[in-house]
């Protein structure tokens, strides 16, 4: 059985990488670290963009309803600061709010910063789109998708998208034995 293919949404928002005042590393580091995880194929649809409520939702709403992407995942503006409004314009559009993956995430950065609790992540649906903030930092990025991972395939499963199957050796995706399917060759 074929693995089905999967469209990941990335955006970085930063208003100096968006400038070019200095390089985005968002973007590549989501990019390698699903190359090390997924077996689906993957068509990555990225965005840099500056820290701009407006155009934070317009660009999630194009990807989600749009761009047909099933997972969508930001790095950057999760923090107090004043230009921070990342999960203010992720909220705005979102269909269902799942606190679980915000709590998570902040808990696993926990683990290495005590300034975790500083971030404001948060995870939502909008239709059969997962959205999920994440740090801007590469190493911090990899930290989270290693802690959170394993319940994103069946968030996706249950609001209608993609089947997500994990490399051997990577992630342990969990799904319900009523969820599996049949291993694919």
């Amino acid at each position: 059985m074929p693995h089905d293919p999967l469209r990941i949404g990335l955006v970085s928002i930063s208003d100096r990488a968006s400038s070019g005042v200095y390089e985005d590393k968002g973007l590549p580091a989501l990019e390698t670290w699903f190359a090390g995880v997924l077996r689906n194929p993957v068509q990555f649809v990225t965005r840099l963009i500056p820290d701009e409520q407006a155009l934070i939702e317009t660009t999630l709403i194009e990807l989600a309803d749009t761009e047909r992407c099933a997972l969508i995942l930001t790095t950057g503006g999760t923090g107090p600061a004043a230009r921070d409004v990342t999960p203010e314009a992720t909220l705005a559009v979102a269909h269902k709010v799942l606190p679980g993956f915000g709590e998570a995430m902040r808990a696993v950065s926990l683990k290495y910063v005590p300034t975790a609790i500083l971030s404001r992540q948060v995870g939502v649906t909008r239709g059969a789109s997962l959205i999920l903030n994440l740090p801007g930092q590469p190493k911090a990025i990899k930290e989270t998708l290693d802690g959170i991972f394993a319940a994103v395939p069946y968030c996706i499963d249950l609001i209608g998208g993609p089947y997500l199957e994990a490399l051997p050796g990577s992630i342990a995706v969990f799904r319900p034995k009523s969820a599996l399917r049949p291993a694919a060759e």
